[in-house]
């Protein structure tokens, strides 16, 4: 429960922020709410009287709307309404039986202590029957001669599934009902004092509450019907075999499943990387900064010059040490991975908590041993780079990987950087092969960045190994190794006829180079 109970640290962190829209981010939603697109935004005056109608752009589109537990994982097999904002079928009269749930529910919410002006604006409104009409009158929507609705799409959607999302007058500290805070607690109240169900321990909470099996969706964007708990399968394998009812795996809250959910789509759509289809995200539960190591570490300066030789230990110093007075010693940092195993299961790949003090010292190790010169700089390879430069293939100007190998092996490295275990010998291996076949690339640019990071991780490997600091390029007369003599061989070749290469003004390879592949092996 370690994700779990971080995620619902975090949403308390940031609970202020709760449906509060951020600009250049997506919002952190409420308890009881969910994140849809909209493409018909209807505007009324306080006693609900229609103002107008117009479509929604899709860059726009995102809008927080109240929901039940059913009717926020409500697939093709179930219909349930929302209470407020709600897809055309069911906000006007076409489908009786979508729309009278909707009336039902919105009468509820309206007719309780815990109302609004804006719920009762929308359903003297939406009791008129006046929906396509209005519409029609804005040509949002076409009508056939009989008055019933015709085909047609609004942003690439059928205009049964366009979404509608209110706007009331002058209701409250905000006209729009999906920013209105004061509306989403109105909501947040009715729903927890109208909801029944089971009460039992809370396994991330540690409090009797009442719980739930029906968990949201969405915590990737790109697998947004991916669950991360799934019990809604009683005949099939999620827990039979294992369990006779889904309370004997775990029992968790209504409440804390939505804080924790909420929580984890939020950092994931924010500061999640995704890398061959899988999302790593990386955080402070406190709301601390905390470098994302998915990400490259920037210690350039205004400059954005890479450091020196001379300069590079001490500027990535100076900038971890930046980072480590914006978070304490004690503080945690927390690493997950999240991938779709099917279209409707989200997984778990990888999941680790870290002291802050841990966490930077282990950044520091690898940028000061996994780094090589390039050029007159000294620069450290990404992960991503690593894997791609291993096992991929030259297609054109770039080194492609298949997604499933590249997020495997960015997995494997992240665990070598996070947790100071050695790199595994396989990746160096391939390096090295890939390093000594250079007439395998037709772009020079790719095999000298295949050349860079086979000595930053042959460097990095021995590094672990040996446990030495420094490995200098210097001739070592002493050293009898046969490879090594091999490499001085071959070198002292290559010059030779380089030399009388470019005395003929020939362009071509050197035949050294051309066998560099055969002294490897």
């Amino acid at each position: 429960m370690g994700l779990f109970q971080k995620a619902c640290e975090t949403y308390d962190t940031f609970a202020h922020l709760a449906g509060v829209p951020q600009e250049g981010k997506v919002t952190l939603l409420p308890i009881s709410h969910i994140m849809q697109k909209a493409q018909i935004e209807i505007t009324l005056d306080a006693d609900g009287n229609f103002v107008r109608a117009i479509p929604i752009d899709k860059a726009d589109s995102k809008t927080v709307i109240p929901a039940t537990v059913e009717s926020a994982g409500r697939s093709g097999t179930t219909k349930e309404a929302h209470p407020l904002s709600d897809q055309l079928e069911y906000v006007a009269s076409i489908n009786s039986a979508k729309h009278k749930d909707y009336v039902k529910k919105l009468s509820a919410w309206a007719k309780s202590k815990y109302t609004h002006p804006k719920v009762l604006a929308v359903l003297a409104y939406i009791q008129r029957d006046t929906v396509l009409s209005d519409l029609q009158k804005d040509g949002i929507v076409l009508l056939k001669p009989d008055g019933n609705l015709d085909e047609g799409k609004i942003a690439g959607t059928d205009y049964l599934k366009c979404l509608i999302r209110w706007n009331v007058l002058n209701s409250g500290n905000k006209n729009a009902c999906w920013e209105d805070k004061t509306l989403f607690d109105a909501y947040i109240q009715y729903y927890q004092s109208v909801m029944r169900g089971k009460e039992a321990l809370c396994l991330i909470e540690g409090s009797k509450k009442i719980i739930t099996s029906n968990h949201p969706k969405g915590i990737v964007a790109a697998n947004y019907g991916a669950k991360l708990i799934s019990a809604n399968d009683s005949s099939g394998f999620t827990y039979r075999g294992r369990f006779k009812e889904p309370e004997q795996a775990a029992t968790i809250s209504y409440e804390a499943s939505q804080k924790a959910h909420n929580a984890l789509q939020w950092i994931a759509a924010n500061q999640g990387v995704p890398i061959a289809r899988r999302t790593f995200i990386c955080w402070n539960p406190k709301g601390k900064k905390v470098h994302n190591i998915f990400l490259p570490l920037n210690f350039f300066g205004e400059e954005d010059v890479p450091p020196k030789p001379t300069e590079y230990k001490e500027k990535l110093r100076k900038t971890l040490s930046g980072y480590r007075n914006e978070l304490p010693a004690n503080a945690e940092v927390i690493l997950a991975a999240f991938d779709a195993a099917t279209t409707g299961r989200l997984s778990l790949t990888y999941y680790n908590e870290l002291r802050a003090s841990d966490f930077y010292d282990r950044i520091e190790n690898w940028y000061a041993t996994c780094s090589w010169v390039s050029g007159l700089s000294v620069l450290t390879p990404q992960i991503k780079n690593i894997v791609k430069n291993a096992f991929g293939t030259e297609r054109g100007k770039i080194i492609d990987l298949d997604y499933k190998i590249l997020r495997e092996h960015v997995q494997r490295l992240t665990m070598c950087l996070t947790d100071g275990i050695p790199i595994p010998f396989d990746i160096v291996q391939a390096l090295e092969q890939r390093a000594s076949q250079p007439l395998a690339y037709d772009k020079k640019e790719n095999y000298r960045n295949v050349l860079f990071t086979a000595c930053a991780m042959i460097r990095k490997y021995h590094n672990d190994k040996l446990k030495r600091e420094e490995w200098t390029l210097a001739l070592q007369e002493d050293k009898a190794d046969r490879s090594y003599q091999y490499g001085r061989l071959l070198a002292v070749f290559e010059k030779v006829e380089r030399d009388d290469i470019d005395k003929r003004s020939e362009e071509r390879e050197p035949n050294a180079i051309r066998l560099q592949s055969v002294y490897h092996e």
